[in-house]
Order: structure tokens, then C-alpha cells, then sequence
């Protein structure tokens, strides 16, 4: 079965990432890498953090804030549970949440699941193509969304539809360039229809 292992983010200021991203302490399953490549508007993807409970929101959003990331959507109560939206200074978007909508204790500071989203244009189009490279699939309703199967304890990877996932972390549609964003997992380089780019986990570069 093939997987995610490691997400590598394109930055441009390695200084200011590496502070952020010291916040959330997700050693080597999220890396930095250099680079200056053109990008504009909605890169595609989301990261999300999910958490205990709605005290764990709040003090990663504060966190988040204080290491130079804006709020794009305030930690809140929804249907779903309790979550907020935060840009990181380098444009990668995190949305961070909790199934639980009360307080059961004190904030824990512990992160359950990483995953990672990526707006599809066609949903059910890259979920075949996935499977073919030797994913899993672990959740799917129909074109809207697919989860796939990982390791206890690893990245989770799962497909959204593009505008969904947009109007879902609060940011326009609309974006060019660069994904700034590098999947490492298997053994084989490829590209997914959206123009994601893998990598073997092995030769993916090392935080910066």
C-alpha cells in the first residue's frame, strides 16, 4: 500500500517558517524547502491540525498569531465541532479543530491528526487516480470528498472539491502559479491531475 509520509512546504523566508512552524512541533512529517517559485491567490490545499478539545483551538490559533500567522477565520463553534483558520506567514493555509464544542478540561497541546486536503477539480477523477498509484481508499462520499488509508499515527491524505475547500478556510477561489507544496511518499516521482508533485519520501529535502 502506498501513503503519504511527509509534506514538504515551499518557502520563501526560511527564518519566519521555521518559527512558525516550530509552534505546532510536527518534527519530520511537515519540512521546509527554499524557493522563490511564482504563486498568487489559493495554492490549492489545506493542512489541518485536529485536537482534543476547543481550549487546544484557542491556544494553538494564539500560538499561531504570536509566530506571524493571520486569522482567516476566528476560532468558533459550528456544526461540526469548534475550529479556526490561520495563514502562516509563508501562505500555507492551516485550519485547526476539534469534533468536541465544550470545554472538558484544560488545553493538552496535543495534536491527534495531521491532514492534509487537496482541492480537486474533479473529485472522483483524482481518487481514481490515487488508487491506480497504489493509495487506499479509507472514506469516500461520492464526488465531494475521499480519505485515504495511512499508518496509525501518520499524515492523512484526503480530496476536496477545489471551490469547497476554499469556501471551507474562508479564501477566494482563484489562484496561479506554484503549489509551493511537495507530497513525499512510495518509491516513484509523479504529478496527480492538479498538479500536485510527489516525491519519494526518501529523497524529499530536510527542514531548513
Amino acid at each position: 500500500m502506498n501513503f503519504i509520509e511527509t509534506v514538504t512546504i515551499e518557502v520563501a523566508d526560511s527564518t519566519a517558517a521555521d518559527r512558525f512552524y516550530t509552534v505546532f512541533g510536527l518534527g519530520e512529517q511537515v519540512r521546509l524547502r527554499a524557493s522563490d517559485a511564482p504563486t498568487t491567490g489559493f495554492r490549492g490545499f489545506s493542512l489541518s491540525l485536529t485536537v482534543a478539545r476547543p481550549a487546544d483551538v484557542r491556544a494553538f490559533v494564539d500560538a499561531a498569531v504570536d509566530a506571524g500567522a493571520t486569522v482567516l477565520k476566528p476560532a468558533t463553534k459550528s456544526f461540526w465541532g469548534y475550529g479556526g483558520v490561520v495563514r502562516a506567514p509563508d501562505g500555507t493555509i492551516w485550519k485547526i479543530a476539534s469534533s468536541e464544542k465544550k470545554d472538558t478540561g484544560p488545553a493538552t497541546r496535543r495534536i491527534e491528526h495531521v491532514v492534509l486536503l487537496l482541492g480537486a477539480e474533479d473529485v472522483a477523477a483524482s481518487r481514481q487516480f490515487y488508487v491506480e498509484h497504489g493509495l487506499t481508499v479509507a472514506k469516500s462520499f461520492g464526488r465531494k470528498y475521499v480519505e485515504f488509508a495511512a499508518p496509525s499515527g501518520r499524515l492523512k491524505l484526503a480530496l476536496y472539491g477545489r471551490r469547497a475547500l476554499a469556501k471551507d478556510v474562508g479564501v477566494p477561489v482563484d489562484g496561479t502559479g506554484s503549489h509551493r507544496l511537495v507530497l513525499g511518499g512510495g518509491t516513484a516521482s509523479f504529478t496527480d491531475p492538479d498538479g500536485f508533485a510527489w516525491e519519494p519520501a526518501a529523497t524529499t529535502a530536510d527542514r531548513v
